[in-house]
């Protein structure tokens, strides 16, 4: 039986956690996402403060330094993610091999040759050896063994060194998140699963927080071909809902609440990088969210972005760009308080 489909918005804002029951911790944010969006740090603070209830973006901090719970590390589609320690290394199986072609490319644009690429990645192996250290240190370290650091150089050597499985982002060290030795900070890797298996997981994993959705979505967000997204989805095929609208949903999943949902969410938040198209939640003639790459911090008001917002001097700063009604503008008052709460616990974190 074809089960009864609410709107499309509805449904993947429940499952973004953006209506309905919020998580508690940070591991319930990524419990249900899987990897959030993290190459704007503070950006991924404020994706689990708007997915939660009662935490501080210490708690974040807490997860990645005091706990070790979470890392983050360049995953899906080549881009920083948070993800959960124990998801990081069947994620990393999956997303990240076929990014050292391009890797090797970029290094030679940057000036970076293969001999060079094979020392800078020793040295930096060698360094973290003796504990944490800030992309600054290392890069000290690299430049002093005559590897190129200059431009983007850099930031693919780290890269390399990632992809490889020898290093993430661990610990914060004030304002910066620090490497570490993955076998080090994680201990010794799980045995690998399976690719089918993996595969499966992964389409699990991502409809429970992007559901529903189809295999373009899937393989676009995970930056994976469209053969292994749809692998994926038929590994669980059992497991899914029986729609008419040709997307994939967990069965049991299509619990919605009303949209309008109101949120201010940060920079690069995973609600407009989780599909395909972002369509769905731009509004009409709306703010410019995203150009050139980069994705402002916006409100969501009816389910849509509607306005942008910045950040001075420590409080919220509400640039509105459509009609609001009284109620509205109380609930994004509340929305800033809660942020300059949220922030408040920890200093502004440095660009990534």
């Amino acid at each position: 039986m074809t089960q009864v489909q609410l709107p499309l918005a509805a449904q993947r804002l429940r499952a973004q956690l953006l209506t309905g029951p919020p998580a508690s911790s940070v591991a319930g944010v990524t419990g249900r996402l899987l990897a959030v969006q993290a190459q704007d740090p503070r950006g991924a603070r404020l994706a689990i403060r708007a997915r939660s209830a009662g935490l501080l973006a210490a708690d974040v901090d807490r997860a990645l330094t005091a706990e070790r719970s979470h890392v983050v590390s360049w995953l899906n589609r080549g881009t920083l993610h948070l993800v959960a320690a124990e998801d990081y290394w069947w994620v990393h199986q999956l997303t990240t091999p076929q990014l050292l072609t391009g890797n090797t490319r970029r290094l030679a644009q940057e000036g970076v040759p293969p001999g060079d690429a094979e020392r800078g990645v020793g040295v930096i192996h060698r360094c973290l050896a003796d504990g944490p250290l800030t992309r600054a240190q290392l890069t000290a370290r690299v430049a002093a063994a005559g590897v190129r650091t200059q431009g983007q150089a850099m930031v693919h050597l780290l890269a390399l060194a990632t992809w490889r499985g020898l290093i993430v982002r661990g610990p914060m060290h004030g304002q910066e998140q620090a490497f570490v030795l993955v076998s080090d900070w994680l201990g010794a890797p799980p045995p690998p699963l399976e690719r089918e298996v993996a595969l499966g997981l992964l389409a699990r994993r991502y409809l429970a927080g992007h559901g529903p959705a189809d295999d373009r979505d899937l393989a676009k967000w995970a930056g994976l071909a469209l053969r292994d997204a749809r692998q994926g989805l038929a590994a669980i095929s059992r497991d899914l809902a029986d729609r008419d609208d040709g997307l994939a949903s967990l069965a049991g999943q299509d619990r919605a609440h009303p949209v309008p949902v109101l949120r201010l969410l940060g920079a690069f938040d995973p609600l407009l990088l989780g599909w395909a198209s972002r369509d769905l939640f731009l509004a009409p003639g709306g703010p410019i969210i995203t150009a050139n790459g980069l994705f402002r911090p916006f409100a969501l008001v009816r389910g849509q972005a509607t306005a942008i917002w910045g950040i001075t001097r420590g409080k919220v700063m509400l640039a509105e760009t459509g009609p609001l009604s009284e109620p509205e503008r109380a609930a994004l008052a509340a929305e800033a308080a809660d942020i300059e709460r949220f922030l408040a616990s920890v200093p502004p974190t440095a660009p990534s």
